[in-house]
C-alpha cells in the first residue's frame, strides 16, 4: 500500500518541477511511511511514497524502471494473484529482478498492454510511463477501492493518490463545483467519479484506464462491468447450490488476502461481516496467537449506545483472538477531530471517519495489514432500503425516500443562490438506473448502485483515507470482484429476504456463533457527532460561525441559524446530522486553504 503522483508536460520539460513533485510526495508520507522516490524523465515525473508490506527488500522500490522493457511504474495497491501471473509471464521468457508485484504488473503491461487489469485480482491504481512513446497510462481497480485523483490542464496533467497532495502544487482553481455541492448534501455526500468538491479536480472511474498523450490527448476506457445474469449452467441452481458456491468463493477470498510478508489482522465490529471473517480465518487453520483482533468504542449519549464490545466480545472469546479493545473518550475524540478532517481527500460526513481513524492509529502500533468487511451490505443487501425495493413500484421514488439527504426543494433552502442550479443527484441516479444494460429489476438497479457508486465514494473512500492515515492497509475480501461478480448474479430473494444478508447468515451459521448472526443491524456509532452537546456544539457552532466561512458563502445565513439553534431537529433519514454535515465540509475547505 503506498501513495503515487506525478505530472506530465505537454510543452517539454521547462515546467517540470522537483520541488513541487516533491511537494506533492511529502503530502503523502502517511500512506507510505517506509521509503519515498521520484523520477523525471523526459516529459514525465513521478513519485512515491511506499508502505512495504509485499516484498520487503530494496528492490521493490518505485518508481520502479524496467530499462530492458522501456518502462517505469508507480502503483499504490496489492494484485493477490502476483504469483500465478508471475509464473505466466516466466513461461513467456520473462525474467525479474525482485519479488513483489509491482514488477509483475510492469511486466504484465508489456506482455498484455492495457489491458493486462483484467487479469489482476485485487485494488491499485497505478501510472505507467513508456519510455519510447511518452505515453503514460493511469488505471484504477474495479470497485475503486484505491483512490486516483488528477487535474487537466492545456499545458500538463498531474494526478495523485490525494486531492491535498494536488493542492500543494499551489496554482489549482478553487471554485467549488455545483454539481458537487449538490451530491454532498443531498445524495448522503456521495460524489460520484469523476466528481471532486472542486471543479477543477476529477477522479479516475473505477473498472478505467486512462491513457495521456505526449500531445496532451486522452483515451479512457473501461475494462470491467457488473452482470446481474446467471450464467446458463447456473439456471437451476437451489438456495444451496449458492450458498455452496458462495462460501467457497468467500473463503478464497480471504485466504488471497493473507497474501504479504508481514502479519494481517481483523477489524473486528462484532457485526456478522467482521466475525464471518474472523471465522473462515480460523477455519483455514490460522493460529490463534497469530490472529489480532481489533474492535473500538465511544462513549454514549442518552440512549444511544457508543460501542458494541458485547458482540465483539463474544467473537474473540468464542475463537480465542488476540483480541484489543479500544475504549475512546470524549476529550480524545475532540483532540483528534482536526487531524482527522486534514486526512480526508474529500470532505466526508460519516460518523465512521473519526472512529476509523482512532482505531488505524491503534492497530498500526500491532500490524501493518488488517482485513475488514467493508462492502458485505452493499453486495449482499444489507441495508434497510433494500427489502422495500423487492416490491418497488417507481425505484427512483422509493430510492430517493430512502437515501437522499433533503428534497431539492429542502436544498433550496440550505444554499446561497450562487450556487443554486439543478436537482443533480436526481437526474444522476434516474440516468444511471435506466442507462443501457441496467438491470431490469428495481431491487437488482439499487444493489447496482449502492456496489458501483455508493460503496466507492462513501465506506470504501473513508477506510482507505482513514487507515492510510495510519500507513495501516485495509484488505476487504468482500470486495473481491469473482466473489461480487458471484453474489450479483445470486437472486435477490436469497440476499434481501429475513432482514436482508439472508444467505450470508445462513453461511455463518456453520462458522460463527448465532448471537451475532441474529442480532439487530449495527454500525460504526459515534453518538456526539449525531446529537451535540456541550463542546462538540461548540466545536461545530465555531466552525459554522467563523468569518472565513461567511465570506466563502455556500450555505443560507438563515438556514445555518436554524440548525444552529435546534440541531436535533435537522436529522436526515439515515441518522446524519445535518450540523455535521455542514461543518466537515466547510472545516475541510478551510484547513485546505480553499477560499
Amino acid at each position: 500500500m503506498c501513495g503515487i503522483c506525478g505530472e506530465i508536460s505537454f510543452n517539454g520539460t521547462d515546467s517540470l518541477s522537483l520541488p513541487s513533485l516533491q511537494q506533492m510526495v511529502d503530502k503523502m508520507a502517511s500512506r507510505g511511511p517506509d521509503a519515498s522516490g521520484m523520477k523525471i524523465q523526459d516529459n514525465v515525473a513521478l513519485g512515491h511514497r511506499r508502505l512495504k508490506i509485499i516484498d520487503l527488500s530494496d528492490c521493490a522500490e518505485q518508481p520502479m524502471t524496467d530499462a530492458h522493457l522501456g518502462l517505469t511504474i508507480v502503483y499504490n495497491g496489492a494484485v493477490y494473484n502476483y504469483k500465478e501471473l508471475r509464473d505466466e509471464l516466466s513461461g513467456m521468457g520473462y525474467t525479474f529482478f525482485s519479488k513483489g508485484d509491482t514488477e509483475v504488473i510492469l511486466k504484465a503491461y508489456h506482455a498484455w498492454g492495457k489491458d493486462c487489469v483484467r487479469r489482476f485480482n485485487g485494488m491499485f491504481a497505478f501510472a505507467i510511463l513508456e519510455r519510447d512513446t511518452k505515453r503514460v497510462v493511469i488505471g484504477r481497480d474495479r470497485l475503486g477501492i484505491k483512490p486516483l485523483y488528477y487535474v487537466k490542464t492545456a499545458r500538463n496533467f498531474r494526478f495523485s493518490s490525494s486531492l491535498p497532495s494536488l493542492l500543494s502544487g499551489n496554482d489549482i482553481s478553487h471554485d467549488i463545483d455545483p454539481v458537487s455541492l449538490h451530491y454532498y448534501l443531498t445524495f448522503h455526500s456521495v460524489i460520484p467519479s469523476p466528481f471532486t468538491i472542486l471543479k477543477s479536480v476529477r477522479k479516475l472511474p473505477p473498472a478505467h484506464t486512462l491513457t495521456i498523450n505526449p500531445d496532451g490527448s486522452y483515451e479512457l476506457s473501461k475494462f470491467w462491468d457488473l452482470d446481474f445474469k446467471k450464467h446458463p449452467e447456473e439456471q437451476t441452481y437451489s438456495f444451496e447450490d449458492w450458498a455452496y458456491c458462495l462460501k467457497h468463493a468467500l473463503k478464497e477470498s480471504i485466504q488471497k488476502r493473507l497474501t504479504a510478508d508481514v502479519p494481517v489482522g481483523v477489524l473486528l465490529s462484532g457485526g456478522l461481516d467482521s466475525s464471518l471473517i474472523v471465522g473462515l480465518l480460523k477455519d483455514a487453520g490460522i493460529d490463534s496467537e497469530k490472529l489480532n483482533t481489533f474492535s473500538i468504542g465511544f462513549e454514549s449519549v442518552d440512549d444511544e449506545n457508543g460501542n458494541e464490545f458485547r458482540y465483539s466480545d463474544l467473537i474473540a472469546e468464542h475463537f480465542d483472538t488476540v483480541h484489543h479493545k479500544i475504549n475512546i473518550g470524549s476529550t480524545l475524540l475532540l483532540s483528534n477531530m482536526d487531524a482527522c478532517i486534514r486526512a480526508m481527500s474529500e470532505p466526508m460526513s460519516s460518523h465512521d471517519c473519526i472512529g476509523f481513524y482512532l482505531l488505524s492509529q491503534s492497530v498500526s502500533k500491532v500490524v501493518k495489514v488488517v482485513q475488514s468487511g467493508q462492502g458485505a451490505d452493499e453486495v449482499f443487501g444489507g441495508y434497510h432500503w433494500h427489502p422495500p425495493m423487492m416490491v418497488s413500484e417507481n425505484v427512483f421514488a422509493d430510492y430517493q425516500k430512502y437515501f437522499f439527504d433533503c428534497t431539492f426543494d429542502a436544498y433550496k433552502k440550505t444554499i446561497t443562490p450562487d450556487y443554486l442550479d439543478q436537482d443533480f443527484s436526481a437526474a444522476f441516479v434516474s440516468d444511471y438506473f435506466n442507462q443501457p444494460g441496467a438491470p431490469k429489476r428495481p431491487i437488482d438497479k439499487v444493489l447496482d448502485m449502492d456496489t458501483r457508486i455508493m460503496l466507492v465514494d462513501d465506506p470504501v473512500k473513508r477506510v482507505d483515507n482513514m487507515t492510510m492515515a495510519w500507513g495501516l492497509e485495509a484488505r476487504v475480501p468482500f470486495l473481491d470482484h469473482e466473489l461480487v461478480e458471484l453474489a450479483a448474479r445470486i437472486p435477490s430473494e436469497y440476499k434481501v429476504s429475513h432482514g436482508g444478508k439472508y444467505i450470508l447468515k445462513e453461511i455463518a451459521r456453520h462458522v460463527i456463533p448465532e448471537a451475532v448472526i441474529d442480532r439487530p443491524k449495527g454500525y460504526f456509532p459515534v453518538p456526539v457527532l449525531k446529537y451535540f452537546r456541550g463542546r462538540y456544539f461548540d466545536f461545530v457552532k465555531e466552525i459554522l460561525t467563523d468569518d472565513t466561512v461567511k465570506k466563502r458563502g455556500l450555505f443560507s445565513p438563515k438556514y445555518v441559524e436554524a440548525v444552529i439553534k435546534n440541531p436535533d431537529d435537522h436529522i436526515t433519514p439515515l441518522r446524519g446530522a445535518r450540523l455535521w454535515q455542514m461543518a466537515v465540509l466547510e472545516y475541510w475547505l478551510s484547513v485546505n486553504a480553499i477560499s
